[in-house]
């Protein structure tokens, strides 16, 4: 994937980059893999808003996505490279052997033509999925399992990869893009490769209306609303904040505040916390 870039016509195409799509081989989903999706956009079922700046956007398809690759032993073809409005990767129409078709997160490397196969018997080889006691150790996994048979639920974004870095008991040792160290179950399910369109991260909106497509809304400083209305808000010209530090509009510590339980079961399997 590479990115394109715009003659500065407008203030709007002066800053934009766009993907070049040049790995995109079919423009329309695979209706049986696909689905209405009505989003909440940031409202609950009495429509008042519970998630701020959501709202709007393109309407988009649903696309079911393979993220547990339980068809074992039986080789899948890659037919197609599609977009996926859903999520910044790119995404794989596979069709298996008995002529099922499914659809996977696309690593980068494999195109049209490239068979894959899941199951703890698979080749070592880029779009294979295997159990992460058969995979060797310094090599590159993504859409990993935290809990056996769920599907995968980590690194899946576009360009991430994480490494197998040591294997003892039952527990497999993963190195994340987060820079955290985590121990997960041995029977766990993990993808060979990184996920494709690596590109993403390199993008520029370029203006505000592509932010509208995507489905946000814009964000106001609390500094720049009333006293009632924020904390920040309120004094003559430009005020500091007043307090011994930065809140939410609920009065809630903001920016730097952990909000990670300091009980929860799953502390035992961090080796290093992210950065």
């Amino acid at each position: 994937m590479g990115t394109r870039s715009f003659r500065p016509y407008t203030p709007g195409t002066r800053q934009a980059t766009i993907p070049d799509f040049s790995e995109i081989t079919k423009s329309k989903p695979e209706k049986s893999l696909t689905k209405y999706n009505h989003r909440r956009k940031g409202r609950n079922n009495r429509g008042v808003i519970t998630s701020r700046r959501r709202g709007g956007g393109h309407k988009r398809l649903y696309r079911f996505i393979d993220f547990k690759r339980d068809k074992y032993d039986i080789p899948a073809t890659v037919i197609a490279i599609e977009y996926d409005p859903n999520r910044n990767a790119r995404i794989a129409l596979v069709e298996y052997q008995d002529g099922e078709k499914r659809y996977i997160l696309a690593p980068a490397g494999i195109g049209v033509g490239t068979e894959i196969v899941s199951g703890p018997e698979s080749p070592i080889e880029v779009g294979n999925a295997l159990p992460l006691s058969k995979i060797p150790l310094g090599e590159t996994v993504h859409n990993i399992e935290l809990k056996v048979g769920k599907g995968g639920q980590i690194v899946r974004a576009a360009g991430t990869a994480a490494k197998v870095m040591a294997k003892e008991g039952n527990y497999v040792t993963i190195g994340l893009p987060s820079k955290e160290v985590r121990m997960v179950r041995k029977e766990c399910y993990a993808t060979i490769g990184q996920v494709g369109n690596a590109e993403f991260r390199n993008l520029k909106l370029g203006k505000a209306g592509r932010t509208r497509h995507l489905g946000k809304r814009p964000q106001v400083r609390g500094s720049a609303m009333n006293p009632c209305d924020h904390p920040h808000g309120g004094g003559e010209g430009r005020a500091p904040i007043g307090r011994s530090g930065p809140v939410t509009p609920w009065g809630k510590p903001a920016l730097g505040l952990k909000t990670r339980k300091k009980n929860k079961p799953s502390n035992r399997l961090i080796v290093r916390r992210r950065r």
